[in-house]
């Protein structure tokens, strides 16, 4: 499948003239729990030649495609955009350049991305993306029903995100169980995901599942803490310059 995607980010490239600077997995993958049937959530960073930047008009700076009956997704954002959201301290895009899973890179953009990402990270902004999360993943599950297991996985995830930004100054990693080591946790609990782990990595997406009460107390529980902090949080160093980095890039 790999050679398949790079197949395709190689073809992007060519029809739409640009040159792709990071293309990685995001997704169930990234994170450490896909199932075997899960879909390639494929993000890139891009940039086109310097002259597409001089335009008056506005142009699409954004690429959302789906390839093998929706198996594969490449989406990604033009650089200016992805810089855009790096100075707000998107959570996504900071996912993005941790991802454990490169199909392509450029090395040092990725260094570059990372410093800057690190000099920007906001925690406040951080967190409230992932307390949305994680409250949107628990609204669409009735514990008193069975629901599918990857839903409790994306609250979980949140959640665990959620306590890594209170307990850690640095930025959440994109692997869950990495951010599960960093934090403060009980014991049954975190064996208990474990076990959940290893059981979405053999079922097909549309595993149905019930119970864990345990685990939605707990849920709930980082939900109440994250509330109650969010605003004291710092919101990185917003005297940071982009504008050299996103010349660097364009020109290069």
């Amino acid at each position: 499948m790999e050679k398949r995607i790079v197949e395709y980010l190689e073809h992007l490239e060519r029809e739409e003239n640009i040159e792709i600077l990071l293309a990685c997995e995001t997704g169930s993958r990234a994170w450490g729990f896909p199932s075997p049937d899960s879909d390639y959530d494929v993000r890139i960073l891009y940039k086109h030649n310097s002259d597409w930047y001089l335009s008056l008009s506005e142009r699409k700076d954004s690429i959302d495609l789906m390839f093998d009956d929706n198996l594969i997704d490449i989406t990604g954002w033009d650089i200016r955009k992805a810089l855009r959201l790096l100075y707000k301290s998107n959570a996504s895009l900071i996912e993005r350049i941790q991802s454990p899973m490169v199909y392509k890179a450029d090395s040092k953009f990725i260094e570059d991305m990372q410093m800057a990402a690190s000099k920007l990270y906001s925690r406040k902004s951080t967190i409230f993306h992932y307390l949305g999360l994680c409250k949107r993943s628990l609204s669409e599950i009735d514990i008193n029903k069975e629901y599918k297991l990857k839903k409790l996985f994306y609250a979980l995830r949140s959640a665990v995100a959620c306590m890594w930004i209170l307990e850690n100054d640095i930025m959440p990693p994109i692997v869950f169980t990495d951010t599960l080591s960093g934090i403060t946790i009980d014991n049954e609990i975190k064996k208990r995901i474990y076990e959940l782990i290893d059981i979405k990595l053999v079922k097909d997406e549309t595993y149905m599942h019930s119970g864990e009460k345990d685990l939605f107390n707990y849920i709930e529980g980082c939900i109440d803490l994250a509330e109650e902090r969010a605003k004291e949080l710092s919101t990185g160093d917003k005297t940071y310059n982009l504008e050299e980095f996103f010349r660097a890039i364009i020109k290069d």
